[in-house]
């Protein structure tokens, strides 16, 4: 197996955030900010930099230590139990660090207000808590906002729904509702159950789904999908999924995963933050031993406390995370549904895209290509006659003539004495009087028909094009043929197109024969194809493209093409909307359209784009401000104090956020392929 998956492993993994709330870091900034400004106020320092005198009472000079143990044990104890949790699972990161710094502060300071020479830093160590409180504050909240699609799309779910009992509706509670069970779906009602359309036609909004901004129409036999909105027509829909079964709940289970998972570079980001927290810690050791040797104890600890502070993983904790938790909530907003975010990472560097041919390039439906009449009839009496005799047929042959006579307005006549030929055609009486037959060649040999030398000229020329061909006959006359090929979407053609000017070949893979595959390469450009290929054979063609050791995406339907897809570097599956708990592809296309790998790799791009850009600030950033806080440049008057030190470090989380932000501004929908 050329995809990694046997290479992942389960990591110990600790969420820094579980059991906090955006509402908690919120009113912990806000009461840490009002308790700060009194102790701003009463700190020495402070006073002789702004040259003023508070109000003096008996006590004043405790007020900075009251107000900063307050804020120790009340803002600065979610940042405690984080340390906590992170040296428990072995991996010292971000809590830990401001958990040291908050604590090292308060403790010395401590002593200090109760007689250890010195100054104390409860300024510095309020104002740092506060300025953390609001740097998880903004990543909370920045975070959260890429859940709020798939919670909207959950409140789209009514908790009620009129069910079908004897023909009349009763309402009743939708967990209440079983498969098979028919329910009413009146003009302007949320669908809360996956379905099938038995009654009606009206138009349903999708865009909640898949991201199409058109609504869709439905009739009968057609699929609903919960979550989507009826519009203008009352639909009678029979249930085919309910609860966690339905297309809407195997979204946010995909989501789920996606949230969880982890890209290339996040791993290095968090390594990034694991060896930045060792190394903050030996800096800080070193700072002090060295300030204390060369200078004084409230110096040197002033210069560690700083050093942890500066050297606080914050803004690389977020660089990546933030990236990925926002691309995630785009492409699900837009039908592209990412299981693996390696996946999304990778698909940048794509070499290969290789496409399974019926239902992906094609529509997976015939339609008629050519009508050719035999002398003293026209293109539309073919078409009439034999869309006529087809309107009774369930064959995909013949809905393929009976759409397109519906497409050009063709009235249809009533047959008479309708049968079918098993394995031939059809046959009936026309205009109470004529009898015809449409089917195909073998009926035309077995009853040694003539067919005339145009037709026949025409038909071969189409059948090295892989298309089928109908035979019309009256009264044992071949009066016209009529061929009908898989069509290929005009998507198809436009993503092909945008493929190679991105540098990536493209591949087609099908069962269907040399003629057939090497007719629609032709028609969409393909750099290569694969023609008679079995099913279980389809993973050993992804192997051929592999051979060299270039990455490969495979989109295919992902039933039959499961083995292809999970060989593939990249498997791609067309979901359709409702096939959205596909186990063997990493990314997820809800609409049937090939167009949208295409913007799987430009959503790849603006990702990882936004991930370099980040992680590049985020450390550049430390890589300057650590031996600044150090104290090396001490002898220049360069000093970093704590307080402006947990300052600059918020701003770097702040810039760091704002950065990811930018990548909302990309719209899926307005790329064009």
């Amino acid at each position: 197996m050329h995809k990694n998956h046997e290479h992942r492993h389960i990591q110990k993994e600790h969420d820094k955030h579980a059991g906090h709330s955006v509402a908690m870091f919120r009113s912990k900034f806000w009461v840490s900010l009002v308790l700060t400004i009194p102790i701003l106020i009463y700190s020495p320092s402070i006073q002789e930099w702004l040259n003023f005198n508070p109000v003096n009472f008996p006590g004043a000079n405790y007020v900075p230590f009251i107000l900063s143990t307050l804020i120790f044990f009340y803002g600065g104890l979610v940042f405690l139990k984080g340390a906590v949790a992170e040296i428990k699972v072995r991996l010292p990161g971000m809590m830990t660090l401001i958990g040291m710094a908050i604590t090292v502060a308060f403790v010395y300071s401590t002593f200090v207000q109760f007689g250890l020479a010195g100054e104390p830093f409860f300024w510095e160590l309020a104002t740092l808590i506060t300025i953390m409180l609001l740097g998880h504050w903004l990543e909370m909240v920045s975070v959260s906002k890429s859940e709020n699609a798939l919670e909207a799309i959950s409140k789209l779910l009514p908790d009620k729904a009129e069910k079908l009992v004897n023909g009349k509706p009763q309402t009743v509670l939708v967990s209440d509702l079983k498969v098979e069970d028919l329910v009413l779906i009146r003009p302007g009602a949320n669908i809360a159950v996956d379905g099938v359309v038995v009654n009606g036609t009206s138009s349903v909004n999708e865009a909640a789904i898949t991201g199409e901004s058109k609504p869709v129409n439905k009739t009968v036999g057609d699929e609903v999908v919960a979550g989507t909105i009826n519009q203008d027509g009352s639909l009678t829909v029979k249930i085919t999924k309910i609860g966690e079964d339905t297309a809407l709940a195997g979204i946010k289970r995909l989501v789920a995963e996606a949230q969880v998972s982890k890209s290339h570079v996040q791993i290095l980001a968090d390594k990034a933050a694991l060896v930045l927290t060792v190394i903050a810690i030996v800096a800080g050791l070193i700072t002090f031993i060295v300030w204390l040797a060369v200078k004084d104890t409230g110096f040197a600890l002033e210069r560690s406390v700083t050093v942890l502070v500066i050297a606080c993983p914050h803004a690389l904790g977020l660089a990546v995370p933030l990236v990925v938790s926002i691309s995630t909530s785009l492409s699900a907003r837009n039908g592209l549904l990412i299981r693996r975010r390696l996946a999304l990472e990778s698909a940048r560097n794509l070499d290969w895209v290789l496409f399974d041919k019926t239902g992906t390039l094609t529509r997976g439906e015939h339609g008629v290509t050519d009508i050719w009449p035999s002398s003293g009839f026209t293109e539309k009496d073919i078409l009439h006659i034999s869309a006529s005799l087809e309107q009774k047929s369930e064959h995909i042959i013949g809905r393929g003539i009976v759409i397109e006579a519906q497409k050009k307005g063709i009235d249809l006549d009533k047959v008479e004495n309708f049968s079918a030929l098993p394995g031939l055609g059809v046959k009936g009486r026309l205009h109470g009087k004529d009898n015809f037959v449409a089917a195909s060649y073998h009926y035309v040999t077995e009853n040694n028909l003539t067919v005339p030398k145009k037709i026949e000229l025409n038909i071969k020329q189409a059948a090295k094009a892989g298309k089928t061909e109908v035979y019309i006959v009256k009264d044992r006359q071949v009066i016209g043929a009529i061929a009908l090929a898989d069509i290929i979407r005009n998507e198809s053609k436009q993503t092909i197109s945008t493929l190679k000017k991105l540098g990536i070949k493209t591949a087609m893979i099908t069962g269907d024969s040399k003629d057939v595959a090497n007719y629609v390469s032709k028609q969409l450009g393909l750099d290569h194809y694969f023609a008679e290929v079995k099913p279980e054979d389809k993973a050993a063609k992804v192997k051929e493209l592999q051979a060299s050791g270039e990455s490969v995406a495979m989109v295919g339907d992902g039933i039959n093409d499961a083995p292809a897809l999970t060989q593939a570097d990249i498997g791609i599956a067309i979901g359709a909307g409702t096939d959205v708990a596909i186990k063997s592809a990493d990314i997820i296309l809800v609409k049937s359209d090939p167009r949208d790998a295409v913007k799987i790799i430009k959503l790849s791009q603006a990702t990882y784009g936004k991930m370099k850009q980040n992680l590049i600030w985020a450390t550049s950033y430390n890589i300057f401000a650590i031996p600044l806080a150090a104290g090396v440049f001490y002898k220049s008057g360069i000093i970093l104090a704590p307080a402006m030190g947990a300052v600059l470090m918020s701003v770097s989380t702040i810039i760091v956020a704002l950065n990811a932000q930018l990548l909302r501004r990309l719209s899926l929908l307005e790329i064009k392929n």
